[in-house]
């Protein structure tokens, strides 16, 4: 079963979709310090679908993490795995489905997944897969789009990234024709949630998308 919606994000896709996403660095970063402040300084983080990587990779410069990527992706896989060589960083990235994680139970201590769930062919099982991997006393995060956000939220979203001219039509594009029919509303979220194991969540809001915060006790 194909585990991601819409365009396969292999060879030249996810060779462009790697330098589209580069002006987004300082989110990357951002994320990376937030996990950074909530796991103990030996945590083992995996991050569920990095694509190029920068977030598993900013992690890997904070601290003495065991950080590991998994892709459904090999061109991704090899793109960041390329990347953390060129950054010097020890950060592991495997190939495997987000609704069938090769993984045993109970290994990480916090799971992050940015701007992918919406593309999941089976939301339902990542999040039990994203629950089994955890620890007791582990956290999951996942951050992605929400189904109603507005034209003008994309534009400043993009002249934040300084994103301009082709790419930055592209990218509003992409978010208006294929990405914002994916997402998944907070109703949706919380349906799927009370499915799951999960002890605790809360589900923050802004006009991009949710912060959707889950808790292992």
């Amino acid at each position: 079963m194909r585990g991601y919606k819409g365009i396969a994000m292999e060879g030249f896709v996810a060779t462009q979709y790697a330098k589209m996403t580069l002006p987004d660095m300082e989110d990357y970063r951002s994320l990376a310090r937030t996990i950074a402040e909530r796991v103990h300084p030996r945590a083992r983080i995996l991050e569920v679908a990095p694509g190029p990587g920068y977030t598993a990779i900013e992690l890997a410069k904070l601290g003495a993490f065991k950080v590991t990527g998994m892709d459904i992706s090999a061109t991704f896989v090899e793109i960041a795995e390329r990347n953390a060589r060129q950054a010097g960083v020890e950060a592991e990235f495997r190939l495997g489905d987000a609704a069938s994680m090769p993984f045993p139970d109970a290994v990480f201590d916090f799971v992050v997944c940015r701007a992918a769930f919406k593309n999941f062919t089976r939301p339902q099982h990542a999040l039990l897969e994203m629950h089994r991997v955890l620890k007791r006393r582990g956290t999951a995060l996942i951050i992605d789009l929400r189904p109603d956000v507005a034209p003008q939220t994309i534009d400043e979203y993009n002249r934040k990234a300084h994103r301009q001219g082709i790419s930055g039509l592209f990218m509003k594009w992409t978010f208006l024709s294929f990405l914002r029919k994916n997402a998944h509303s907070k109703a949706e979220f919380e349906g799927m949630i009370r499915l799951t194991g999960f002890d605790r969540h809360e589900i923050r809001e802004d006009s991009m998308g949710y912060e959707v915060w889950l808790w292992k006790d």
